[in-house]
C-alpha cells in the first residue's frame, strides 16, 4: 500500500509538472476566402503530428461560421478532412502534397483552409411574420461538370438558442431538390410553434442538402425578433 500511494503521488507530481499546449491554431474553411456554413460539431479538421510515438490524429470540430480552434504545442502538423467530411471537395495542391496543410507552428497561427463547396447560399435574408419566420435567397452552383452533384433539398431552420441544424431546432420546413425549379429567389416559410419558457426572438438560417453529401451548407445565423 505505501509503495502504491507513493506511486501515486509520484504519478501526481508528474502530472502537475506536466506543461499543457499553450500555442493557438486558428482558422476558417473558407471558398475564395469566404467562410463556408455548416452544423456545429459535424465536420471535423484532423491535425497530426508526425515523430511523436504512435500517430493519433487532434480533432479540431468546425464551428457554425466555418471556424475552428486547437490548443497544440508548437511544431509541424499536417491538417487533413476525413474521407467525404464537408459539403465540399477538398483542393489539390500538388502531386505530393495532395489536399493536405502543412502548418509549422511557432507562436499563435491563423490558417484558413480553401475548399470548394458544391453549392453557397448567396443575398439569404430573413423576416418575421405573424407567427411565420419566412427568408428569400439564391443558391450558386459552385462545381460543375462531371463532378456536379444536384441539389437533394433546401431548408429553413428556426431554434431558440444560436446554434441552429437539423439537430437543433424548434421547427424546419423543406423544398425538395425536383421542386427547386431555379437558382434564385428562393422563398421559404416556417410556423413559430409555441416555445417554453416564452421567449421573443428565435435563430433562423437556411441549408442545402446536396445528393449523396451528407453535410449541408449553410447561411450566416441571424436573430430574429418575433
Amino acid at each position: 500500500m505505501a509503495v502504491l500511494a507513493l506511486g501515486v503521488i509520484s504519478a501526481s507530481c508528474e502530472k502537475d509538472n506536466y506543461a499543457e499546449p499553450k500555442t493557438q491554431l486558428t482558422g476558417q474553411i473558407v471558398y475564395k476566402g469566404e467562410p463556408v456554413g455548416v452544423e456545429y460539431g459535424q465536420v471535423r479538421l484532423q491535425l497530426w503530428q508526425p515523430g511523436f510515438g504512435k500517430l493519433a490524429p487532434i480533432d479540431a470540430p468546425i464551428d457554425q461560421d466555418g471556424s475552428y480552434s486547437a490548443l497544440l504545442f508548437d511544431g509541424n502538423y499536417k491538417l487533413v478532412f476525413t474521407n467525404n467530411d464537408g459539403p465540399w471537395k477538398t483542393l489539390v495542391k500538388d502531386a505530393t502534397a495532395k489536399d493536405t496543410t502543412f502548418v509549422s507552428l511557432n507562436g499563435n497561427q491563423e490558417v484558413d483552409i480553401e475548399v470548394m463547396p458544391y453549392y453557397m447560399i448567396r443575398n439569404a435574408k430573413f423576416s418575421k411574420e405573424v407567427n411565420k419566420v419566412s427568408s428569400t435567397f439564391d443558391i450558386e452552383k459552385i462545381i460543375t461538370g462531371a463532378d456536379a452533384k444536384d441539389v437533394e433539398r433546401v431548408s429553413l431552420l428556426i431554434s431558440r438558442t444560436q446554434f441552429v441544424s437539423r439537430a437543433n431546432n424548434v421547427a424546419i420546413t423543406n423544398k425538395e431538390g425536383d421542386d427547386v425549379t431555379g437558382k434564385t429567389n428562393f422563398s421559404l416559410s416556417v410556423d413559430v410553434p409555441t416555445i417554453s419558457p416564452a421567449q421573443d426572438f428565435v435563430f433562423a438560417r437556411v441549408g442545402v442538402k446536396v445528393k449523396d453529401v451528407e453535410d449541408m451548407v449553410f447561411s450566416k445565423v441571424e436573430k430574429i425578433q418575433l
